[in-house]
């Protein structure tokens, strides 16, 4: 297993690039499925999650050429065989394999989707197979196996019962080409939605409303090739904003679209951080005094549920106490053991599902895990802060999601290492 290695406390200085999208990217490429010719994506980051995505593309015999972070894909030569447990549960984003194979073949064959544990049971996909029905799908479940199939799909209404993002998007990739049409209410409204409808309307398809709670789809019966880009990760931007207004001097976030991170800077403004927004860009300096915030994790445009554990190695440093409220799951808060292993005085009400941080504190290197992707860049921002040399575990976590991290923060003026 490898390991990150931090020796915190040291001030930060220069440009960060932001890269593609992950949760973008990990939809886009299984949509890429529905085109009857080849596509091009741009601004793919290169990480883990990527490997897996393609891992599953190659297993469908889908032609794939990667050159840096540019990936053509050719789903003429595609084979719908059954996807392999050992495929589909290095990710959630498996899943999007479910619709976009149903879309385009009326069967697929796989296995329950795996991904970060942050749920107490299951993360559930009730209503990714609730929409597979209302399309006209038979669902059949053995054990950890997914059977669907159709002999056509019809547009219908499909109401979600919360604007889930998976669920929003599984919805549209088995609309697509369906018969007649269907509308989607109560759908999530993240930015990686509208990319990945932006990207399936330039190969021809025809939906409306990305962005809003109600979306509008005409099934169509072909899909052309195109090229996309993948927007900005706004979760990386505001990963290494965080970082900056804690250790950083002139520090530039470059290649974002700011208005993704509204949320979290309507945060900064009411702890009191100053940042200058240019075109594409954010510069921020470390502050020296963080008023205490209440936070809520909603959908879109509310506060992400990603950047919850990341800021909340921010809120440790604020001259009183600080709440979280977690709405969207209800296992996010396996990095507080960690954080007060460093010196934190965080509290847990379960009850709830909210904590209480009690600032300010002095945090100290020790060693700590990464339990999920989210709460690894937690302890990357905990251990840049702190006194000493911190040591984390499990960073196979943490390179799912973010890339290139190692080389993007020591090129700043940190002083961190990967461990192999």
């Amino acid at each position: 297993m490898s390991k990150i290695l931090i020796y915190g406390n040291k001030t930060l200085n220069g440009t960060i690039k932001i890269s593609g999208a992950k949760n973008s990217a990990v939809a886009i490429l299984p949509a890429a499925l529905l085109s009857d010719e080849k596509v091009v994506i741009n601004n793919v980051p290169n990480i883990s999650d990527i490997d897996s995505i393609l891992e599953i593309l190659e297993i469908l015999n889908v032609g794939i050429i990667r050159n840096d972070n540019t990936i053509i894909l050719d789903p003429s030569t595609l084979k719908n065989i059954e996807l392999p447990e050992c495929a589909t549960n290095k990710l959630r984003a498996s899943y999007y394999f479910m619709s976009a194979l149903l879309g385009k073949c009326k069967k697929v064959d796989m296995c329950y989707p795996g991904g970060c544990n942050i749920s107490k049971g299951k993360r559930p996909i009730d209503q990714t197979l609730k929409a597979f029905n209302l399309l006209g799908a038979t669902v059949e479940e053995y054990g950890n196996k997914y059977k669907i199939y159709a002999e056509s799909l019809n547009g219908n209404k499909i109401e979600l019962k919360m604007p889930s993002v998976g669920g929003t998007i599984n919805s549209i990739l088995a609309a697509v080409k369906a018969k007649g049409k269907t509308i989607i209410e109560n759908a999530a409204r993240e930015p990686e939605i509208v990319n990945v409808i932006d990207f399936l309307n330039k190969m021809g398809a025809n939906i409306l409303g990305g962005g809003t709670s109600t979306i509008t789809i005409e099934g169509v019966n072909y899909l052309s090739g195109c090229s996309v880009d993948i927007i900005p990760d706004r979760i990386e931007t505001g990963t290494y904003l965080i970082i900056g207004a804690l250790i950083g001097k002139n520090l530039k976030i470059d290649n974002i679209i700011s208005e993704h991170v509204q949320s979290l800077l309507d945060v900064f403004d009411e702890m009191g951080i100053v940042y200058k927004k240019n075109n594409n860009s954010i510069i921020i300096n470390k502050s020296n005094i963080f008023k205490p915030v209440k936070i809520v994790t909603e959908g879109y445009p509310g506060f992400p549920t990603d950047l919850q554990q990341p800021i909340t190695a921010l809120f440790t440093q604020c001259d009183g106490n600080s709440k979280i409220e977690e709405h969207i799951w209800e296992n996010r808060f396996k990095h507080v053991e960690y954080l007060n292993k460093m010196g934190a005085n965080i509290l847990i009400d379960e009850k709830n599902s909210s904590i209480t941080i009690k600032g300010k504190t002095k945090l100290n290197g020790c060693e700590v895990t990464a339990t999920d992707l989210r709460a690894g860049a937690c302890m990357v921002i905990a251990g840049l802060i702190a006194d000493g040399k911190t040591t984390i575990n499990n960073v196979e976590h943490i390179l799912r999601g973010y890339e290139n991290i190692i080389e993007k923060l020591k090129n700043v003026g940190a002083n961190i290492e990967l461990i192999k």
